[in-house]
């Protein structure tokens, strides 16, 4: 039996993630009724999970540097982040009392380091300021009428909007609601939709039994990355990976996942270069290998002549051949320039966020389907990505509040014929 059709007065917004919730915040401060859905039984799961090892809400890192986190989309979420940057991001949280913190990083905390108050205290505002919460609420899509269809432990449920905010999140996370299933139902509305791909996650090289049984899991540290574009234009940076059972991941490997991700793409393979010896140059490398043994084993004089020893020195192991192992000035290079040659990212499942999703283009200045008036799109689930460092989730509150407000123009530009207020 179909359930019978209720009538939002105002915005409804569907996800109740960071986006969704700012969305619903700007609206309600415009005097808008507002319905947030979420699938979960609370809200704002994947934030806490995000801040379990620390909160990392921005980065203070100046624009337009900050604007090119977002590499081809640079420019569109540089316009959102006109309106709600890192500072305005950081004003807000002081709102509820939570002063933040530049690490050394150059990320920025709470002084706490954690996400459970922030969120506490959004969620209590919101309610307080009369924000109606429906947790338990699985979107289905709309029914032929154009109602929004709702699966609930009580069975479907049916609600007629005026607007709707989605902010229904990427592909990365199922368990916490981020499915990407509502892509099926976008696209047979006709909504050009990226396909979903792996973002800031670890790839697949294919270790020996032999490495990876005894190295899974080993930091390495420091390390410089070196690796080409798109273009050919060769580039460095510095940081600390891990070696995993099956290849390598870590916040240096999440940097440099998109660029990884689509020479994989274009080539079949992509080919990362690590300098296991940060600290030393070739040439000094190179003379320091070059002394006497003594008859020391080559492990031990790999770690008194070169500071390479466990996991770092398996891999000059995993990379040369015996006879190889012989040519200090090849064992030089490869401490220098080891090669890894990357076959696939890990799926998406596994993926701290996701690429891909409703393509900009399809929306207008405001996040409104093209298709759709009346239907906005936030967060996660546009198609943009970001490295890790707090400019994923400032993107997200950003693209929330923008909606939000595109929201709010539509919702007062067609108010219902004799309506007074957009009430």
């Amino acid at each position: 039996m179909a359930s019978e059709v209720q009538s939002s007065p105002g915005l409804v917004v569907i996800g109740g993630g960071p986006a969704g919730l700012m969305a619903a915040e700007v609206a309600r401060a415009a005097g808008i009724e507002v319905d947030v859905y979420e699938a979960k039984g609370s809200v704002g799961r994947k934030f806490l999970i995000a801040g379990k090892g620390g909160l990392n809400l921005t980065h203070s890192e100046p624009r337009p540097l900050f604007d090119a986190r977002y590499g081809a989309r640079s420019r569109e979420v540089g316009a959102w982040l006109d309106d709600f940057d890192a500072d305005a991001l950081r004003e807000w949280a002081q709102g509820f009392g939570i002063e933040t913190y530049v690490g050394t990083s150059g990320r920025i905390f709470p002084m706490d380091r954690k996400a459970a108050p922030l969120l506490r205290g959004w969620v209590r505002r919101l309610r307080e300021d009369g924000v109606r919460f429906h947790v338990q609420h699985r979107w289905l899509g709309w029914d032929g009428d154009g109602a929004l269809r709702f699966a609930t432990p009580e069975g479907e449920h049916r609600v007629r909007a005026r607007a709707v905010v989605l902010a229904l999140g990427g592909g990365s996370w199922p368990e916490l609601g981020s499915d990407g299933a509502w892509q099926a139902v976008l696209s047979e509305r006709g909504i050009d939709i990226a396909p979903l791909r792996p973002s800031n996650c670890g790839f697949d090289i294919g270790w020996s039994e032999h490495f990876s049984s005894r190295h899974a899991g080993a930091p390495l540290k420091p390390v410089i990355a070196h690796w080409h574009d798109a273009k050919g234009v060769e580039h460095a940076l510095q940081g600390e990976c891990v070696v995993t059972a099956t290849g390598i991941e870590g916040s240096l490997i999440y940097a440099l996942s998109a660029t990884l991700r689509d020479n994989i793409t274009r080539h079949g393979h992509a080919t990362l270069h690590l300098d296991l010896a940060p600290g030393r140059t070739f040439e000094r490398l190179r003379n320091d290998l070059a002394k006497p043994r003594n008859g020391r084993s080559l492990s031990e004089h790999l770690r008194r002549q070169a500071g390479i020893e466990g996991a770092k020195a398996a891999l000059v192991y995993e990379t040369l051949d015996k006879e190889q192992l012989q040519d200090m000035e090849l064992v030089a290079q490869t401490i220098k320039r080891l090669p890894l040659v990357l076959k696939r990212p890990r799926p998406l499942v596994e993926a701290i966020s996701s690429a891909g999703g409703v393509r900009l283009e399809a929306t207008n200045d405001t996040l409104m389907l093209a298709a759709m008036p009346g239907v906005f799109c936030a967060g996660e689930m546009l198609d943009w990505e970001a490295p890790t460092g707090g400019y994923l989730l400032t993107a997200c509150y950003a693209s929330g509040r923008r909606a939000g407000l595109g929201a709010v123009q539509w919702l007062t530009k067609h108010r219902p014929p004799g309506s007074m207020s957009v009430l």
